[in-house]
C-alpha cells in the first residue's frame, strides 16, 4: 500500500500461556484497513495462538493486553462474538461436510427457514451471488465431496463470506493447490481487497507473501520481531527475521556417498482400489542405495504417493513386480511386512495417517516399536520414556513433556514426531512424503540436516516433494513420474526444473531422460 490507512485491528500487549509454555509474549501488531497483511513465523511462533484469540477459540479472560477492532475495545466470549463483529477465519483443514451441496455447506447454521422449512429458492439464489462475487464457476447443488481441493477452497471463502465481513483471516490456504488454483486464489483475495475487505494471510511460503501481501508481520518465540512494508524486505531479511540469524543456505552441502544398492524394484504395477480397472502405477523399476537420497516428482496425480504406500503394503489391488531388500526378493502384503524387512513411510497427511493427535508424544512414537519395547504384552514402561527421549532431545522436539498430546504441538514439532516414530523402528530405508509441508523455513531446515545425517549414515531415502528447489537442493538422483509412469531418472547434476517440469507434464517421449 502507498499510504497508511486508518487501523481495523489493534493488538495490544497480548500474553497468552499453556501449561509450562509462553505461547504469545506481549505481542503488539496493527492491521490497516482494506490490505492483505501477511503473518509468517516458525512453528510454534505463536500464529495459530494469536489467530485463535481474535477468532474467538481462546475467550477474554485466557489471556492479558487488549484487542482493539474498528477503534474499540472487544472481549470476545466465542466463536459468535467474533463473528458478530464481521471477523471470519478459514483454517488449513477445512471444514466442510462432504455429503452435503456447496449452497448447504455455505448457509449451514445459517439458513432462511419459515416453521423449521428451509426456502431453498433463497438458498441456491444467495450462493449462486456469493459464488459470483468471488469469481466462481460452481453449481451450488454439487456435493461437495465431488469438488478438487481447490474448489473446495473457493467454497469456504465463500461461506466465511456470508453476512457482513470485515476481516478475512486465512491460514495457510494453498497447503494443498496446485499452481492453478494459488493463482484463482490470489486474483480472488485481490478481489476482496478492491472490494474492502481486510485480510490477514498466514503462510510459510514467501513466495506467496511476497506477491499478495502488503505488508508482512514477523513472530518469533511468541514475540512480534516487527512490520514491514513488502516493498522494503527481501527473502532473505524475513528469514532473518524468523529464525534469527541469517541464511547461510537452504539445503545442506551434499557430501554423502552411495554404497550397495538396499532397495530394488522391478516392473511394479497397482491397480486401484477405488476402479480396478485402472493403475495408479504402472511398470515402475528403479534401486535406492545406501547413503543416497532418491527424490520423486510429478504433478498431481501422477501416482507418487500411491507409489509409496504401495511399497509399504498398505495400497492398491493385486500389486505385480518385484521387490528386494538387500538383494533378497520379498513380498510385501501390509506394513507389518514391510517394518519387519526395516522399511518406514512418514506419511503426506500426519494428522490423519500419520499420527493419532489425541495420544502423547511418547505413545505416537512408540506405537510401531511397541514389540521391541514390550516383556510379552506388557510393555516395558522405562524402556519405552528413555527411548523416547533420547529422539525427543536428538530431534529438538518442543514439547511440554513427552506426555503431552501431539494435537497440542506446532506442526514443525507433530512432523519431527511422525519421522521420530520411524526412527525408533531402526529403518534401513526410510520414504518421506511431503516431508515439509506447511512446515516453517526453520524447521524445514532442521529436517534436511537430518535426512542428510541419516543418508550420511549408510540410510537409503526416498522423498517425495511437491517442491522442485526441495527435489533439486536435496536429491541426488530424481524420479520423476508421469500418468502413473517412470517419465525418467535424472542424475541431480543434470537436473533442473525445465528437464523435471517436462518430463512431469509431457512423460518419456519428450526424449530428456
Amino acid at each position: 500500500m502507498q499510504q497508511r490507512a486508518s487501523t481495523l485491528l489493534d493488538i495490544r500487549n497480548v500474553t497468552k500461556d499453556f501449561p509450562g509454555t509462553r505461547a504469545l509474549d506481549n505481542v503488539s501488531m496493527e492491521v490497516w484497513e482494506g490490505e492483505i497483511h501477511g503473518l509468517c513465523g516458525e512453528n510454534g511462533a505463536g500464529k495459530s495462538t494469536l489467530m485463535k484469540i481474535l477468532s474467538g477459540s481462546h475467550p477474554y479472560g485466557t489471556y492479558e493486553g487488549q484487542i482493539m477492532f474498528g477503534g474499540r475495545p472487544v472481549r470476545f466470549g466465542g466463536i459468535r462474538d467474533s463473528e458478530a463483529e464481521g471477523i471470519r477465519i478459514i483454517h488449513q483443514e477445512l471444514a466442510l461436510v462432504k455429503q452435503m451441496t456447496v449452497a448447504e455447506n455455505i448457509f449451514l447454521g445459517a439458513e432462511t427457514a419459515k416453521h423449521g422449512i428451509i426456502n431453498e429458492m433463497k438458498l441456491y439464489s444467495d450462493t449462486r451471488e456469493l459464488l459470483s462475487r468471488i469469481g466462481v464457476n460452481i453449481f451450488g447443488t454439487a456435493p461437495v465431496g465431488t469438488l478438487g481441493v481447490g474448489q473446495q477452497q473457493m467454497v469456504e471463502i465463500a461461506k466465511a463470506l456470508r453476512g457482513h465481513v470485515r476481516l478475512l483471516i486465512l491460514d495457510e490456504p494453498t497447503s494443498a493447490l496446485n499452481d492453478t488454483e494459488v493463482e484463482n486464489l490470489m486474483q480472488t483475495l485481490r478481489g476482496l481487497r478492491s472490494a474492502g475487505v481486510t485480510c490477514i494471510y498466514i503462510s510459510h511460503k514467501l513466495k506467496e507473501l511476497f506477491e499478495i501481501a502488503d505488508r508482512i508481520t514477523v513472530l518469533r518465540d511468541g514475540r512480534c520481531i516487527g512490520t514491514k512494508p513488502t516493498g522494503d524486505l527481501a527473502e532473505d531479511e524475513v528469514i532473518a527475521m524468523m529464525v534469527g540469524r541469517a541464511p547461510t543456505g537452504r539445503f545442506p552441502p551434499k557430501t554423502r556417498k552411495a554404497g550397495k544398492v538396499m532397495l530394488s524394484v522391478r516392473n511394479w504395477t497397482v491397480r486401484s482400489p477405488e476402479n480396478r480397472d485402472l493403475y495408479a502405477v504402472r511398470d515402475i523399476s528403479f534401486d535406492v542405495r545406501a547413503g543416497e537420497i532418491l527424490g520423486i516428482s510429478g504433478l498431481m496425480g501422477s501416482g507418487r504417493t500411491e507409489l509409496l504406500q504401495s511399497l509399504f503394503g498398505e495400497y492398491g489391488y493385486q500389486p505385480s513386480g518385484e521387490i528386494a531388500v538387500m538383494g533378497e526378493k520379498c513380498k510385501i502384503s501390509s506394513s507389518r511386512d514391510a517394518i519387519a524387512l526395516g522399511i518406514g513411510l512418514v506419511t503426506e497427511d500426519r494428522k490423519n495417517t500419520g499420527l493419532i493427535p489425541i495420544h502423547s508424544v511418547s505413545h505416537n512414537m512408540t506405537l510401531p516399536s511397541l514389540p521391541n519395547l514390550s516383556n510379552g504384552p506388557v510393555v516395558n514402561t522405562s524402556l519405552e520414556l528413555a527411548s523416547t527421549l533420547e529422539l525427543v532431545k536428538e530431534l529438538n522436539i518442543r514439547a511440554p513433556s513427552v506426555e503431552a498430546k501431539v494435537e497440542t504441538l506446532s506442526g514443525g514439532n507433530q512432523q519431527k514426531v511422525s519421522i521420530a516414530k520411524w526412527l525408533m523402528t531402526n529403518p534401513r530405508i526410510l520414504m518421506l512424503d511431503e516431508p515439509t509441508r506447511g512446515i516453517d523455513v526453520g524447521t524445514k531446515y532442521q529436517i534436511y540436516e537430518l535426512m542428510d545425517q541419516l543418508a550420511a549414515a549408510g540410510m537409503a531415502m526416498i522423498m517425495v516433494s511437491s517442491e522442485l528447489p526441495e527435489i533439486l537442493g536435496m536429491s541426488d538422483r530424481i524420479l520423476v513420474m508421469h500418468e502413473g509412469r517412470m517419465a525418467g531418472i535424472i542424475e541431480s547434476a543434470e537436473a533442473n526444473p525445465e528437464k523435471i517440469m517436462s518430463l512431469a507434464a509431457m512423460g518419456a517421449r519428450t526424449g530428456l531422460n
